[in-house]
């Protein structure tokens, strides 16, 4: 099988780790989400809430956007902070590299 001319701009494979985690917040919202660390992104992380496929790179910058978390995965705005909370402690500082 042949590829059409594609005009590729990067193509790249990396080894990443993955985080799958599984918690109800006390407004009792489940939340089933992988986090994935990768280099790309300056040091944020890949966010995917599993039960509706969304997923978003986040870091600490983008949790205190306002309205962000609730636009993205499609949450109330309880729910919402709610995962910041927990994102917090997950998506750590960010590190700009080239």
């Amino acid at each position: 099988m042949q590829l059409p001319d594609y005009d590729f701009m990067s193509d790249m494979t990396e080894d990443t780790s993955t985080r799958f985690t599984t918690f109800i917040t006390p407004s009792l919202k489940r939340f089933d989400l992988a986090i994935t660390a990768t280099n790309r992104f300056y040091g944020k992380k890949l966010i995917t809430d599993l039960q509706s496929g969304k997923t978003a790179i986040i870091g600490p910058d983008d949790l205190e956007e306002e309205g962000y978390l609730e636009y993205t995965f499609k949450l109330t705005e309880e729910e919402a902070m709610e995962l910041s909370q927990f994102l917090y402690l997950v998506v750590g500082t960010v590190n700009f590299t080239d």
